[in-house]
């Protein structure tokens, strides 16, 4: 019997909605250097005036484009279409949905079964309606997902925030009635942080629990063992990581068949290094694993690891990115000691790209030279055995969802001009479509091209031209290339839907970068531009902007860049040190003072990835690229649209406030705006997120095109 349980564990670039305006002694501005530290207070009186008149002044500046009400009308019948696909997640008593539209603006949350999915017009049932429980109880709920109790799946915490903040308040619903469980586990603070069900009576606690349980990034450290019908300031303490971590807790290591076979604790000493710690005789041992190796999960009979560095052990060399495996026997016996083998390793320019599982079979997600593919990997007659999945050549690829008690999985398949196509199979046969996303925009006369930038220091950096119908390749063509480069995480080719009909329709080229920093060839292409580092990354992006005038794809005049969260400082950094290079900028829910990035509530544990500035010698690697200190007087800046929400708890609205405040202050051209609701996530309705996809396009053709 085969036994599969895929770990996800993932930490969260989150900033609190408050923080100290204290002067310091270490190097960091305080009030006297930072005129506009004010800003960092999310919602104070001071604050949101301000907030209210940038937004008047933005919304009166584009609004009036005769271009914008057609923009944000195209924008909100894509959002609202009826016929886009309806992913879903398999589930004992049914597929479920999370669906918003025009008419539930807040979302449902809903079930149908495969027969009904399968159709052109698939029944649905409401399981839990968000905008019903919003309106009864005068709350700005936003749906943020679900932890339930195996193997029914019944007993659900379903985690809401209010306004889309990534903290949550949790209760406990039962999918079965469809009614909130009377009397049952509620959490009404809201905080980080989750929960994993031991059984039906006992959760494991990972929360804000008051003084003394969050780290100095403001997560939770430790982990409570919690009974029903008890208070949660009484359950039993089970585990403390340190206040220095970033974050630290407990999960249970569960198999297909959800027996559980141990608990993991970890810590996260950084953003990208954590310990892991198994319980054994009643202590938590020590995994003897690298720092950024990780358990990975369960399959037939064995005990999975990921590594994102080359490890060496037992006389062997496992190699970053790879899977290795023990007995699970041996390894309960002796964790550190069972003896280890290679699953998969990945051959040049390929990583690993998500994972999933059925009830017989791993399954994982690979980048080759950027073309998705996915793996079959069994266990059969002692060895590792791998096949390709039959899938579409030269496209995103991606698994959208499986059975772990079944061979039922999904799977996506998508290019920058071909709608998102769902392929199913039940294990029988090979994957078939399912469903096909409809057509948004007119790809008639468009194509694709790839071709490689050359970095300062010599480095090849791939990216993708998607070019509108009849582009000549002199210089004048309106293109924005969008960016990100880092955390490990890929920029991959994918429908652009709202952005094929709102720009490429409209004559607009678009560019998608593949940075170091991302993970579009391993952990190796993320370590290689981070911390002391990070300046590559910049630097490749900037190289694409040459790349493309160089190639008279377009020029400095019709240049437009575009990035979020990372991705805003990737193009804050951009606009301050190559002013010269573009004409537009969209710089969306940034980091953007990297010298007090730290101070605003979670920005600590981000250290990993750009160094702590209360260092001065890693203050020295960040000094130099901050966006927010780098806004001097007498430099011509292209116009930027800034934009933040103040829900986010995330990357905190007050880095882009302080940007643009600057900038007004220095009477330089810029748009801000702020979305009151939604969070970093972006837990918007379709009406709001159309009015912003309208703006930032009214501001790109104004910009680039005009």
């Amino acid at each position: 019997m085969k036994l599969v349980s895929m770990l996800a564990m993932a930490a969260a670039m989150t900033l609190a909605t408050s923080t100290p305006a204290n002067a310091q002694d270490d190097g960091i501005p305080g009030p006297e250097q930072d005129p506009f530290i004010w800003l960092e207070e999310a919602r104070s009186d001071k604050a949101m005036e301000w907030v209210k008149a940038e937004n008047e002044r933005t919304l009166g500046m584009l609004t009036k484009d005769p271009r914008f009400a057609q923009l944000k009308a195209e924008a909100l019948a894509i959002f609202d279409s009826q016929d886009r696909i309806p992913f879903v997640s398999f589930r004992p008593d049914g597929l479920y949905n999370f669906w918003q539209d025009k008419q539930n603006p807040k979302g449902l949350l809903r079930r149908t079964t495969i027969e009904s999915y399968s159709t052109e017009h698939p029944e649905w049932e409401t399981v839990l309606d968000i905008d019903a429980l919003a309106a009864a109880e005068g709350k700005e709920w936003v749906y943020k997902g679900s932890s339930c109790l195996p193997p029914d799946m019944n007993l659900c915490m379903i985690a809401l925030s209010d306004g889309g903040e990534d903290a949550t308040i949790l209760r406990e619903f039962d999918t079965a009635t469809k009614t909130w469980v009377e009397d049952g586990f509620t959490l009404a603070n809201k905080s980080q942080g989750g929960v994993s069900w031991l059984d039906k009576d006992t959760l494991l606690v990972g929360r804000d629990f008051g003084e003394g349980t969050l780290t100095e990034s403001e997560y939770p450290f430790t982990t409570r063992l919690w009974k029903r019908g008890t208070d949660i300031v009484n359950a039993e303490e089970i585990y403390r990581g340190e206040p220095t971590d970033v974050s630290a807790g407990v999960y249970l290591l569960r198999d297909s068949e959800d027996v559980i076979h141990g608990r993991i604790a970890y810590r996260s000493v950084s953003f990208h290094d954590s310990e892991y710690y198994v319980e054994k005789d009643g202590k938590w041992l020590k995994l003897e694993i690298p720092s950024k190796a990780s358990p990975y999960g369960i399959v037939d009979g064995h005990m999975l690891y990921s590594t994102d560095v080359d490890w060496t052990v037992d006389g062997q060399t496992f190699p970053a990115d790879s899977i290795v495996a023990m007995d699970l026997n041996e390894w309960k016996s002796d964790p550190n000691g069972a003896a280890k083998t290679l699953v998969w390793a990945p051959g040049d320019r390929q990583t690993k790209s998500g994972g999933a599982n059925t009830a017989s079979s791993l399954y994982i997600g690979l980048l080759d030279n950027v073309v998705g593919k996915v793996l079959k990997i069994d266990f059969e007659d002692g060895k590792w055995v791998q096949q390709q999945v039959a899938l579409p050549d030269n496209a995103t690829v991606g698994i959208a969802a499986s059975s772990d008690k079944t061979e039922q999985i999904m799977y996506t398949v998508s290019g920058f001009l071909q709608p998102t196509t769902l392929y199913y199979t039940d294990g029988s046969a090979a994957p078939a479509v399912l469903k096909t996303s409809p057509s948004y925009f007119d790809p008639e006369g468009m194509s694709v091209e790839q071709f490689e930038a050359t970095s300062k220091d010599g480095t090849k950096i791939p990216y993708f031209l998607v070019k509108p119908a009849g582009m000549k390749m002199d210089g004048t063509t309106p293109t924005l290339m969008y960016g990100y480069g880092g955390y490990q995480i890929s920029m991959l080719p994918s429908y652009l839907g709202a952005t094929g009909k709102l720009w490429l329709e409209n004559g607009g080229a678009y560019v998608l970068t593949n940075l170091r920093g991302g993970g579009e060839f391993g952990p190796k292409w993320h370590q290689t531009a981070m911390r002391e580092n990070k300046q590559r990354t910049w630097d490749d992006f900037q190289a694409v902007g040459d790349d493309l005038v160089a190639r008279k794809i377009t020029s400095p005049e019709h240049l437009g860049i575009q990035g979020g969260s990372q991705g805003g400082l990737l193009v804050g950094t951009a606009l301050t040190q190559r002013p010269d290079l573009f004409n537009a900028a969209i710089v969306a829910i940034p980091l953007f003072d990297m010298l007090r990035f730290h101070l605003i509530g979670r920005g600590a544990s981000w250290t990993g990835e750009y160094g702590d500035p209360r260092n001065p010698e890693e203050r020295a690697w960040i000094e130099p690229y901050s966006p927010y200190q780098r806004i001097v007087e007498g430099v011509d800046y292209p116009t930027p649209f800034l934009w933040a929400s103040t829900a986010d708890d995330r990357t905190h609205p007050a880095h882009a406030r302080k940007g643009a405040a600057k900038l007004k202050a220095l009477g330089q051209p810029y748009y801000y705006y702020e979305e009151t609701t939604g969070g970093h996530s972006g837990g918007v309705d379709n009406e709001q997120r159309a009015q912003l996809q309208a703006l930032q396009f009214v501001y790109l053709l104004q910009q680039l095109k005009d």
